[in-house]
């Protein structure tokens, strides 16, 4: 197989790779070298565009969670911010909570989640905060937020949707999950209005 050039990767179907990997054996059994096997690249190609198997994992996680809020959002229609805000976050939640590589990662590897709930924030929380922060500045500036620092506010937001995520279907068990929404968008939008 000849050999592509570094800008030339075929990231997708490396990603893709990765997910159904991390699908089939979860993160402990995720190796560069089953990597570069499954997306049909060699492992030096692999390794001059991320430096380990935890590099692929961050990207993975970045890719799929934009594309979550990109469907998401794109599903929501509203008359202003607030709406959009409490809707997006709400339909983030539910797309997020079904992700099958996630569900394996939490079922199978939980400390790789603890470490970004517990000690550091990743590209994709940084992401979804400034989505947060947008939409409340929106809000304020439409009138149907109420004032208060935007970033604080986000915080707070996304911690509230990462649990119920997390720990929604521990606490109420699948078949209760839509009326736990419910809930969910009813306290974000009391919680933003004005």
């Amino acid at each position: 197989m000849p050999l592509r050039a570094h800008n030339a990767i075929p990231r997708d179907r490396v990603l893709d790779a990765a997910r159904d990997i991390v699908e089939e054996v979860g993160l402990r059994g995720f190796t560069m070298a089953d990597l570069a096997r499954r997306a049909d690249v060699s492992r030096a190609t692999l390794y001059r565009t991320w430096p380990n198997a935890a590099g692929v994992v961050a990207d993975l996680f970045t890719r799929e969670f934009r594309k979550v809020m990109q469907i998401a959002m794109g599903q929501v229609s509203a008359h202003d911010a607030r709406s959009v805000l409490v809707r997006g976050s709400v339909a983030i939640v539910q797309h997020t909570r079904r992700l099958p590589f996630l569900r394996r990662v939490i079922e199978l590897d939980p400390q790789f989640i603890a470490t970004y709930l517990l000690h550091r924030r990743g590209s994709s929380t940084n992401e979804q905060t400034q989505l947060l922060e947008d939409l409340i500045r929106d809000g304020q500036s439409d009138g149907s937020i109420r004032a208060g620092d935007p970033a604080i506010m986000a915080a707070a937001v996304l911690l509230d949707a990462w649990s119920f995520v997390i720990t929604g279907p521990v606490f109420v068990g699948e078949e209760r999950l839509d009326p736990l929404d419910e809930e969910l968008l009813l306290m974000l939008d009391r919680y933003l209005s004005p």
